[in-house]
């Protein structure tokens, strides 16, 4: 794998909740160390302290950053600590996995009174599918991560069908999958694999943002043949699986993890 000593870690992007604590509790439960960003006022900071929490007692290092995972500073803030850190270790590339589950966007029809801006649209598209690039590009040039490493991006099926004011971020989940498999074709002769998980629908706090979300939770439920709605731990744990240095040769995917939801029409 990448590390040069064994030590493991995964950078988390939207770590406080949803997929992206699961995702942090699970890798932490199979060995690797966390480094999570996160943005969270004081109202909802208790959720991200939660989940340092719930790191450091599956015996694993839980480094937190609150910031705009969206600013060009603050990325290259939280990557220079993490260089510093491998520096400090002596473990150059010892960041094997990153997940981009980064759900701040507008959920604003194209036309009439509330129709989307053209600021809105931008800073949705660009927090949720361009800074994906951004962050792969802010790992790889410095050697954060080396070859053995795993790129996951959280999608949905939102990318390919139209619902009520969810145009700009179904444009989006649709950009973040061309950005995947971009990404998958330049990074793969650095052994670094770059998939998209299509989650289920799930109840989450990111949901329940959606205009008539619980209209997609009922029919969510009611179709898929598994009999309930996906969790942020399923897909945590396909991650930490998808991860492991068999699956080397899977990349430029969106998988779906999501008890046969998508095929049950």
């Amino acid at each position: 794998m990448a590390s040069e000593r064994g030590k493991r870690w995964a950078l988390i992007l939207g770590a406080s909740s949803g997929f992206g604590r699961a995702t942090a509790i699970e890798l932490a439960g199979a060995g690797y160390d966390i480094f999570g960003v996160h943005l969270d006022r004081k109202a909802t900071l208790p959720q991200a302290e939660a989940v340092v929490e719930a790191v450091k007692a599956r015996g694993r290092e839980a480094i937190f950053f609150n910031v705009n995972a969206g600013e060009a500073e603050r990325r290259g803030q939280v990557c220079g600590a993490i260089g510093e850190r491998f520096a400090q270790d002596g473990t150059p590339g010892a960041l094997e996995v990153m997940l981009h589950s980064l759900a701040f966007g507008t959920l604003r029809p194209y036309i009439g009174e509330r129709a989307v801006s053209q600021a809105q649209m931008e800073m949705t598209l660009d927090v949720m599918a361009h800074s994906l690039v951004y962050w792969t590009q802010e790992i790889v040039a410095p050697g954060l991560m080396g070859e053995g490493g795993r790129v996951f991006a959280m999608t949905s099926a939102g990318g390919r069908v139209a619902w009520p004011s969810y145009g700009p971020v179904s444009a989006a989940k649709a950009a973040l999958e061309a950005h995947v498999r971009q990404l998958a074709l330049e990074l793969a002769p650095r052994g670094i694999r770059v998939n998209a998980i299509e989650a289920g629908v799930t109840d989450t706090p990111a949901l329940r943002k959606i205009p008539g979300w619980e209209r997609l939770v009922e029919d969510g439920r009611r179709r898929n043949p598994s009999g309930r709605l996906t969790t942020p731990e399923d897909v945590a744990r396909a991650i930490a699986a998808l991860s492991d240095e068999r699956t080397q040769w899977m990349t430029g995917n969106v998988i779906r993890v999501d008890g046969g939801e998508a095929i049950a029409g």
